[in-house]
Order: structure tokens, then sequence, then C-alpha cells
């Protein structure tokens, strides 16, 4: 990976951005698997360097999709939030709606990838990134796969139903004929926290009846 530690700090300087030596290091351990698949992909320097502008961009799109996450938590859903992003603008959002629609398949994921397609008049969502406050479940990780997205970002892990780390990586199995690269942990402990208050209320509520 030292080439790719390279051409990381050749960025850095190239475009004038400036990161503490332990934050550029943080970047290092997280999406160094994702760089690799990156550079693999194409040896076409714009792929990898489209892929690096975005990485600075990914705290402030999964804000947007924990945004959703509070719309879902407001409603008495599980808080879970997602957003699409197509040249570096959100077309799409979605947040869970499984209860209020009284639908399995009303993820917040599923939401803002229909929502998506329809924008874009279009099946293939290549050119989009997908950011979802939760690890995307089976359910999610097809759809993701048969949208065909250029990335998949998602914020906590799912011990449950996570199919794109946890429990599977659906998305970079080589048994599809198409892989998506996957960035883990964006806005994890902020994601983890509203999961948490909201399973805390419920509880709360259901000791109360008793």
């Amino acid at each position: 990976m030292a080439q790719v530690r390279k051409k990381v700090n050749t960025y850095l300087n190239k475009n004038e951005i400036n990161l503490p030596n332990h934050e550029i290091i943080s970047y290092f351990n997280r999406f160094e698997f994702d760089f690799g698949i990156i550079i693999r992909l194409s040896t076409r320097k714009y792929l990898f360097l489209t892929h690096m502008e975005k990485l600075f961009n990914h705290n402030y799109f999964m804000e947007l999709a924990i945004r959703e996450a509070v719309k879902a938590f407001d409603s008495g859903e599980v808080p879970v939030g997602a957003v699409v992003v197509y040249e570096n603008k959100v077309i799409a959002k979605g947040y869970n709606q499984v209860e209020t629609l009284k639908d399995p398949t009303a993820h917040a994921e599923m939401i803002a990838i229909t929502a998506a397609a329809s924008v874009l008049d279009s099946k293939r969502l290549t050119e989009t990134i997908l950011y979802s406050t939760l690890e995307p479940c089976p359910m999610c990780a097809g759809a993701i796969l048969h949208s065909r997205f250029k990335l998949v970002v998602f914020g906590a892990m799912d011990v449950k139903w996570g199919a794109c780390s946890t429990l599977y990586h659906l998305l970079q199995d080589d048994k599809f004929n198409v892989k998506i690269p996957v960035i883990s942990g964006i806005k994890e402990i902020e994601s983890e926290s509203l999961l948490k208050s909201f399973f805390q209320k419920l509880r709360s509520e259901n000791s109360g009846l008793n």
C-alpha cells in the first residue's frame, strides 16, 4: 500500500489540503482497502482522485442521512436514514417507514433508491453514491447491486442484519457479476447513539405499560 499512501499524499499536497498527521493515519486505516479496490479498477488517474475528493465530503452527506433518521425517530420508526448523491448533490432521500406504511420493504435505502431512479429516469445508478446511517440488510444490498451504485457509505454496523460487512459482504461477493466499494464507520457514533436512544425509549414505554 506504499503506492497508495504516496498517491494520497500527492493529492493532499496538490490541493493544499492540510490535515493533522493523526487524521491522515485515520483515513489510511479506515479506507486503505477501498483505495486498493479503486486503484485496481482502473489505471486512470481521475478515478482515484474523484474518489479521494468524495472522502472529504462523506461526513457532510452522512449528516444529511442522520437528519432523515431523526425523522424516522420522531415518527416512531427505527431511526435509519439514507440519501443518494449525484454529482455532489443530494437527489433523493429516505427514512425508515416500515411501521407507517405497513410495508416490510420500506427501508430508508429502498425508499431513497426508488426516488433516485425516478429522478434520473434510470434503473442504473452507476454515477451515484448511497449514504445510509445503518449497514444495509440483504434486501437493500440486493437492490444496491441491481442499481449499480458507484459507492456505498454507511455509519453503524448491523450485527443482526448487516449484509455489507458484518454478517455478509454481498457487495463484494465474487459470485455476483458486479462489485461495489463500501466505506463504513462514517459518523458511526452518532448513528449508533440515535438507534440506542430509540430502543431505550421503546423499552421504557413498554415497561410503563406493565
